[in-house]
């Protein structure tokens, strides 16, 4: 069986629910805010067609031989079946996360006991902001009529940053008092 990366997975997803053109394709992802989570770059959709083309989980139609953006890309049987294993797959166990926020924590000590609050605070802050942003977005696709599955994406999000800036309270706290 083909692996596939989960950006490959991203663009056999939509190409499941039904054949387009590569830059429509890019217009349904940013409709639905895939840029936000998908860890896909636009510029690469092409990249992973034809890669995607090439294992033969996609095939061509070409309206236009002249014209590459004119390309009408299906998800074949086998495309069908692989990202179903891989979609069985990361809903399975959960992933290891490495996150940029771990390699500050550990490095932590370097910085001065001003600086280590300041920058928690900012922290702090654009979790708050990250919040905002996602009630207003699940607002956005619902008046949209975005299907839920990708609302949900949102609002699962919301909650796991609630717990974070509820830590980041308390540690902010915590180490308040260990610094003075």
């Amino acid at each position: 069986m083909i692996k596939i990366s989960n950006q490959e997975a991203a663009v056999l997803g939509i190409l499941y629910e039904h054949h387009h053109y590569a830059p429509r394709i890019e217009e349904i992802m940013v409709k639905r805010g895939m840029d936000e989570w998908a860890d896909i770059e636009f510029p690469s959709i092409p990249h992973i067609l034809k890669k995607l083309e090439e294992n033969k989980l996609v095939k061509i139609k070409s309206r236009n031989n002249d014209d590459p953006s004119r390309k009408v890309y299906y998800i074949t049987d086998n495309g069908k079946l692989v990202l179903k294993q891989k979609i069985k797959s990361i809903l399975s166990k959960k992933e290891k996360i490495i996150h940029p926020f771990d390699l500050g924590l550990a490095n932590i000590h370097i910085l001065q006991h001003n600086e280590i609050i300041k920058s928690l605070e900012l922290y702090l802050k654009s979790i708050e902001e990250r919040i905002q942003y996602l009630e207003h977005s699940i607002k956005v696709q619902e008046e949209n009529n975005i299907p839920y599955n990708f609302i949900s994406i949102s609002s699962r999000s919301i909650p796991v940053l609630k717990a974070e800036k509820m830590w980041i309270k308390e540690f902010i706290d915590e180490i308040g008092g260990k610094l003075k």
